[in-house]
């Protein structure tokens, strides 16, 4: 079958590699009908990931059709449509008990980072029954492929960890994918200002329709007199950080109020400033976290209920053996206005 390989900082093949099999017998095998790229692939190929070994076939979101059970699964079959989680979960450990999946003592973040992923024709899902979700029939499965991962990244890293409440103001510091999965789902708290600050004009404007009340072009005028101006010279109750650049984590600490949240969602590969020389004094609260996906079924549930609508995000559509023009078209943000590429 055909996989989108990792050969080391820089390098990616679409190669043959081995099918994937029952190893153990809490595993499935998938079928992937649907996949996409990850601003944490484009990381992981920049070699901010080093954790990930060449020969590692990239990507942790998805939906398909399950091919094959272990003896162990018994909440999926053969023929069943689910969505693939980004992080697995044994169910058992004491982090799986507390909701921190991300931690598992056995699995985490696999897919993609320490077993092969999901940019493939096929996928070999560990711990399958508290792993995948069944996709209820007559669903976008397209649009869902949003919830393996940005959208409760966004949710959990940003709105929740950032505390977001009714008539707060907040900032999101960058409109890509995850950054608008964050402004999309800060909706459900109804904050009073929702500011988007990004570079891009093409993507403040997506945030516009996305919900934003105010956009700053950090590009073309001072973004932290403009957040004071918004505020009062107050500054924002909570700060979402969803680039992972040092510059970006910065212009967080300088936007954020006196008894504000600090949410860091981006991915960073070098150190970033923190100015307690400024802050010590100012009861900041700043929360770091990978995705838990424990809110999936919630949001799978506003999906269904038609409150939350991941479908807006897509832009572009490729097939497997099209993905390096993919992952070139999602590099080219600025140029392509590429928000999600489905792969399929």
């Amino acid at each position: 079958m055909k996989g989108l390989v990792y050969r080391g900082p820089g390098k990616k093949a679409l190669e043959e590699v081995p099918h994937p099999r029952i190893e153990q017998p809490t595993d499935a095998v998938v079928k992937i009908l649907r996949t996409t790229i990850c601003g944490s692939d484009l990381h992981i190929l920049k070699g901010d990931v080093p954790t990930v070994k060449p020969g590692t076939v990239l990507g942790h979101e998805g939906v398909g059709v399950i091919e094959e059970v272990g003896q162990a699964v018994s909440a999926f079959r053969k023929g069943d449509h689910v969505l693939i989680s980004c992080i697995s979960s044994c169910g058992r450990c004491e982090y799986c008990k507390r909701g921190m999946y991300s931690h598992c003592s056995v699995a985490g973040w696999m897919l993609g980072h320490t077993i092969h992923g999901t940019q493939a024709e096929y996928v070999r899902i560990p711990f399958a029954d508290t792993s995948l979700h069944r996709i209820p029939d007559g669903m976008d499965e397209e649009a869902l492929v949003m919830l393996s991962d940005i959208l409760p990244t966004g949710f959990e890293c940003g709105v929740l960890n950032g505390k977001v409440q009714p008539g707060s103001t907040v900032a999101i510091v960058g409109a890509g994918p995850v950054g608008l999965a964050a402004l999309l789902t800060a909706q459900f708290y109804s904050p009073a200002e929702i500011i988007m600050i990004d570079l891009d004009d093409n993507r403040l404007e997506v945030a516009l329709t996305f919900g934003a009340t105010q956009t700053v072009n950090s590009g073309r005028e001072n973004a932290v007199e403009r957040v004071m101006a918004l505020t009062g010279g107050i500054g924002v109750d909570t700060a979402i950080e969803a680039v992972g650049i040092p510059a970006t984590f910065v212009l967080c600490q300088d936007i954020v109020a006196p008894g504000g949240t600090i949410a860091n969602v981006g991915v960073h590969g070098t150190k970033a400033d923190l100015h307690l020389e400024r802050l010590w004094a100012h009861n900041i609260t700043l929360t770091t976290r990978l995705v838990d996906t424990v809110t999936t079924p919630m949001l799978l549930k506003t999906v269904q209920s038609k409150k939350l609508d991941p479908q807006k995000l897509i832009t572009h559509r490729f097939a497997l053996a099209d993905i390096l023009e993919a992952y070139e078209t999602f590099e080219k943000a600025a140029q392509t206005r590429a928000l999600k590429v489905i792969i399929g």
